[in-house]
């Protein structure tokens, strides 16, 4: 019996990876007289990864990266200016709307119908909190949990929480790495709805997945026809 769907917030719910993407291109143009792009997207990537344990997930973990990526490439002689014009960038990326991934909407609709359903999302709990309520998509969620992490001692303590074993738990999400891999190393039942884009962050090795038994699917919206596979109702 499945009690809990977890669902993945960012490029599950809707389009993310696209904002980051966009916003580091303007962020490679900005420094574009002081360094090469390809020497800034490399620096800024290994100051991400670097700052994941002080600031975690989120836009305002990417602004302070590009930040300090900006004062790092430049010997400190970035100008106030182009400061401020990299803090303007965070702002607009917390303020664009959110554009929820097509037929999303009615999947969630759906899958509401017949299950409890969780966001489980990494970031800024104000930032996610908040692109959920102007998704449109808050009501049909009876549980939302912004983590610091998605690793499998993470979910272990979720499912203890909820009183759930693993094979009651399914966890959708477009990361290989924090949706599936976890979960599915713990015997739950893993739902990979893959993005055009990923973070290579997130990415992992195809052996390491080799060993590994969970979904794929090319759409959210096939979710509910496998759920009812998964655990006829």
């Amino acid at each position: 019996m499945i009690r809990l769907v977890a669902l993945d917030a960012d490029d599950t719910l809707w389009h993310n990876e696209p904002l980051f993407t966009d916003t580091q291109a303007r962020f490679c143009e900005l420094l574009s007289r002081h360094v090469d792009a390809e020497v800034i997207e490399q620096r800024l990537l290994e100051t991400e990864v670097r700052n994941l344990q002080h600031y975690g997930y989120g836009v305002k973990s990417f602004t302070l990266s590009m930040v300090e990526t900006a004062i790092e490439l430049t010997d400190g002689r970035v100008a106030g200016a182009e400061i401020s014009r990299i803090l303007r960038m965070g702002r607009e990326m917390l303020l664009g709307p959110v554009d929820v991934l097509d037929g999303v909407h009615d999947a969630v609709r759906e899958l509401a119908e017949q299950h409890d359903l969780m966001v489980v999302t990494k970031g800024d709990l104000l930032d996610q909190e908040t692109k959920l309520a102007r998704s449109g998509l808050g009501d049909f969620f009876q549980h939302v949990s912004v983590v610091s992490r998605k690793d499998r001692a993470m979910y272990e303590s979720l499912l203890a929480v909820h009183g759930l074993t693993a094979g009651e738990f399914v966890m959708v999400g477009n990361s290989l790495r924090s949706d599936i891999v976890p979960v599915a190393e713990m015997g739950g039942h893993a739902v990979h709805v893959p993005y055009g884009a990923t973070w290579t962050h997130e990415r992992v090795d195809d052996r390491r997945l080799a060993t590994l038994r969970y979904h794929t699917l090319p759409h959210l919206r096939e979710l509910p026809d496998l759920l009812r596979r998964l655990a006829p109702v």
